[in-house]
């Protein structure tokens, strides 16, 4: 039997509207149906398991009702089982999230028809280390950010890359991108846009005190480490806007690229058509266009 996940973003009652059409599209060409709690309070009649659990499933595709957040959010839930996800936009701007609720049922369509591409996104593998231990660690698919707590302190922090000691920053933060994060806070701090398929992370300092530290681009082959000075508990730590750790002075924060990557069911439009649309770039000239 074909399966689908659905996971939704909270607060949306939009959805009330939206899931009873939805679920009869899918029971009716033969789907069962795993919900999130945040969808299952929209509506009945089909299971409810929570949003960690439902990788264990392994539905033939996730469905993500929402925003950007909701996918990294439901990335770190199931991208590490292979179950590949659709983003459809209930939000604003939205990078990853594609597909406008319009365009839904020809999406679905042609995902049940098989004619609905995968694209593989690298993650981050963020591992901190306070003394001996390892205190925390999580995969991001958009950036890992060390962020200042008090308003009148810099962060202090040493940047080293593969052991080797890059430079040390006072800044108000630093960012640690892969490419698909390149265009999220990244690309707001000054750092480059990155196509999807580029193997590399980016290292961006947040305002920093000097105008000579500029963003830099490393291979995602490399192990990026931050060693942090900075006060206890005047940093933070922050996986994808979603998971925060505070810091203390001695952490050690090392990121590398996961062993695992996160399947996005994809509609034919490039990465550039996504980035003219979200970016409002120009059209092509009259000649170009014919």
């Amino acid at each position: 039997m074909k399966s689908v996940a659905i996971i939704s973003k909270p607060s949306k009652p939009e959805l009330t509207g939206i899931l009873p059409e939805l679920l009869a599209w899918f029971r009716h060409r033969g789907y069962e149906i795993y919900l999130d709690r945040e969808t299952g309070q929209y509506t009945d009649g089909a299971e409810v398991v929570p949003r960690e659990q439902l990788g264990a499933r392994h539905p033939d595709f996730a469905l993500v009702l929402g925003g950007d957040g909701t996918l990294l959010s439901a990335a770190r839930a199931v991208g590490h089982t292979g179950v590949p996800i659709l983003a459809v936009n209930l939000g604003s701007l939205g990078f990853l999230t594609e597909v406008p609720l319009n365009e839904l049922q020809a999406t679905l369509e042609a995902i049940d028809a098989c004619h609905c591409p995968t694209e593989q996104r690298a993650l981050l593998d963020c591992s901190l280390h306070r003394g001996d231990s390892v205190v925390a660690q999580h995969f991001a698919l958009n950036d890992a950010v060390v962020s200042k707590s008090a308003i009148a302190r810099l962060l202090d922090f040493d940047l080293l890359i593969d052991g080797t000691f890059v430079f040390n920053c006072k800044a108000d933060g630093v960012i640690i991108a892969t490419p698909t994060g390149s265009t999220a806070y990244s690309l707001s701090a000054g750092g480059p846009v990155l196509m999807p398929s580029v193997t590399s992370f980016v290292v961006t300092p947040v305002c920093p005190h000097s105008l000579t530290y500029r963003p830099l681009v490393v291979p995602d082959k490399a192990t990026i480490e931050l060693c942090m000075g900075t006060s206890d508990e005047e940093a933070y730590l922050s996986i994808d806007g979603q998971v925060g750790v505070p810091l203390q002075r001695g952490d050690r924060l090392i990121c590398r690229r996961a062993s695992h990557t996160v399947k996005l069911l994809r509609m034919k439009r490039t990465f550039f058509d996504v980035l003219r649309n979200k970016l409002k770039w120009g059209q092509p000239l009259g000649r170009l266009s014919s």
